[in-house]
């Protein structure tokens, strides 16, 4: 097992689990994320790498900006 930080909160995982294995076992979306290792943006053709202990992961998420009385 290893240590990882995901948004500033820690997470057990398995030694060989990769950026996108991760985010799909938080219920991250396969669209409208942006994920950036160790404080660098981390393009989706690298989501295969394995995360060592003490990564940190910084995800964001797209949001739809509409206002929810706007017609």
């Amino acid at each position: 097992m290893v240590i990882v930080i995901v948004n500033g909160r820690r997470v057990w995982v398995g030694g060989n689990v990769t950026v996108a294995l991760l985010l799909r076992s938080l219920g991250y979306a396969a669209r409208g994320v942006a994920v950036a290792l160790n404080r660098t943006l981390l393009p989706r053709s690298a989501w295969q790498t394995k995360l060592s202990d003490g990564a940190r992961l910084d995800v964001l998420t797209a949001v739809d900006g509409t206002h929810p009385n706007k017609i």
